[in-house]
């Protein structure tokens, strides 16, 4: 019986050594679907050549009110960036996305005043929802010397999920959020197929690695799902009576497939 199992063993592996030497590189090699061509940006702010620019710095033509998008009221745009305007409410973009790259720049005054959750608050509702809370918030806030709940702050995803580190810059300076977003998916009862994933890099430092979420971001309560599809994209407008921030340089790349 032993020799028999030894037959067997030196036998697999003389089979294997003469499959080695047999096999070619090009047996593990393809050459389609070759992938497009995407042109790069660059450091001066030009965004990839197959993004959709949301904003570059001149108008508010992708954005509507999110309260009444037959409304001219907007935000204020000047010197190449759209302030926050409280009494006109959250922006959202006119189009709907499901999974998408987006980048976006922001700005927390210089001058900021307040504490806590009123200082400079704002937030990127990467998929806005007309119901609820609003949807899913990446967190706005000036988190450079000012504390508050840390799944609150700066690089949270609101209330669920803290950034694995605080990489804010001092206010006054443009700060950088790059978010790869992966929409959830329903079954056709309603029930969860797949759960939102992100992944957001501030200032260039990774916050939040692939996060699962567990639903929308309520303030108050716990999150939750409900069926949707492809959604806008929001802007939030804090009700806080801090100096309001500014937004630049907004472009987008979906990656439905």
């Amino acid at each position: 019986m032993k020799q028999s199992l030894l037959f067997t063993a030196i036998l697999a592996c003389s089979l294997f050594s003469i499959k080695a030497q047999t096999a070619k590189p090009e047996d593990t090699e393809y050459y389609t679907p070759v992938p497009k061509i995407v042109t790069p940006g660059n450091s001066a702010g030009q965004p990839p050549s197959d993004a959709l620019v949301l904003f570059d710095g001149t108008n508010l033509d992708q954005w509507v009110a999110t309260k009444d998008s037959t409304s001219p009221k907007k935000w204020t745009v000047a010197n190449g960036m759209m302030t926050v305007n409280k009494a006109n409410g959250d922006l959202q973009t006119k189009r709907s996305f499901t999974d998408f790259q987006l980048h976006i720049e922001y700005r927390i005054p210089e001058n900021i005043t307040g504490s806590g959750q009123a200082r400079g608050n704002s937030g990127i509702f990467l998929a806005a929802l007309p119901w609820g809370p609003g949807g899913y918030e990446l967190q706005v806030l000036d988190n450079y010397n000012n504390s508050t709940y840390v799944n609150g702050q700066a690089g949270s995803m609101y209330k669920q999920t803290p950034p694995l580190v605080n990489a804010c810059r001092k206010p006054g300076e443009w700060q950088t959020y790059d978010v790869v977003w992966t929409a959830p998916r329903f079954n056709d009862d309603g029930s969860v197929k797949s759960p939102a994933r992100v992944t957001v890099l501030h200032n260039g430092v990774l916050v939040q690695n692939n996060t699962e979420l567990k639903g929308d971001t309520p303030y108050i309560g716990q999150p939750g799902y409900r069926k949707h599809g492809a959604e806008p994209i929001k802007l939030q407008a804090h009700g806080d009576k801090s100096e309001p921030i500014s937004y630049r340089n907004i472009w987008v790349r979906e990656l439905n497939q």
